[in-house]
């Protein structure tokens, strides 16, 4: 009886073993698989229109890496900022508060330093000098955010274009054959549907990064803002 149990359960680890193997180079042939899989379809979708979807996706990807370390650069601790340029307003005035802005980075600190630069003439000055400079500052940064928008915009137009090019070819197929088979054309009905479905999927990534983009210039729009009303209060109670 111990013999027959020690066999059974021999066997049963036998087989636990043997069924985690092979859900383990199932999964592993699954992921495998799809990779391959998206290569192979990428491939077979074409080179022209392909291509330049996958061009799309690479500038588009360049410009949102490049917005995203630059608007990273330019945010600030505003309220650090702040209360830097206030102390030393108090203590060492207007050029020791320059100072301060000059050794910040970002543009919350280069808005202080232009309003700061005309506190000599009068608060309005300030204050117009702030607006003017927040204007190019603005600018600054939502620069290339309207070439990301374009590879959105135009990365579904060329799959759409290759899925209608594909259809065509296919209805041409029928004409000069004079009948209907399926396996005539499924092949340029599945190439011509492939160019949409990597165009989509190209659009939707670089949607992520957009989004995030324009959040982010949101957010140091706001500080500049309100770090500009701050500067101007300042500068009023600086006078008095």
């Amino acid at each position: 009886m111990k013999k027959l149990s020690s066999i059974l359960a021999a066997a049963g680890l036998f087989i636990l073993s043997t069924n985690t193997v092979s859900a383990q180079a199932a999964t592993e042939e699954a992921a495998k698989g799809f990779t391959q899989v998206l290569k192979e379809q990428f491939i077979q979708g074409g080179a022209s229109f392909m291509g330049i979807v996958l061009l799309c996706l690479i500038l588009g990807l360049a410009v949102a890496i490049e917005r995203i370390i630059y608007l990273n650069l330019a945010t600030t601790n505003t309220s650090k900022l702040k209360q830097s340029v206030e102390d030393a307003l108090a203590s060492g005035g207007v050029e020791a508060a320059k100072e301060v802005c000059r050794n910040t980075k970002g543009p919350v600190a280069s808005i202080f330093y232009q309003g700061l630069d005309r506190a000599g003439e009068s608060v309005e000055s300030a204050e117009k000098a702030v607006v003017a400079y927040g204007g190019v500052q603005m600018g600054q940064l939502e620069k290339n955010v309207s070439w990301l928008s374009l590879f959105i915009a135009i990365a579904p137009m060329l799959g759409f274009m290759g899925t209608v090019i594909g259809m065509i070819q296919a209805f041409q197929k029928i004409a000069a054959v004079g009948n209907l088979s399926a396996s005539l054309i499924a092949g340029d009905i599945q190439v011509a549907l492939l160019t949409t479905v990597f165009g989509l999927i190209t659009a939707i990534i670089l949607q992520i990064f957009y989004n995030y983009i324009i959040a982010k210039i949101d957010s140091i729009v706001n500080d500049m803002e309100d770090s500009s009303i701050s500067l101007i209060d300042m500068l009023v109670d600086h006078k008095k």
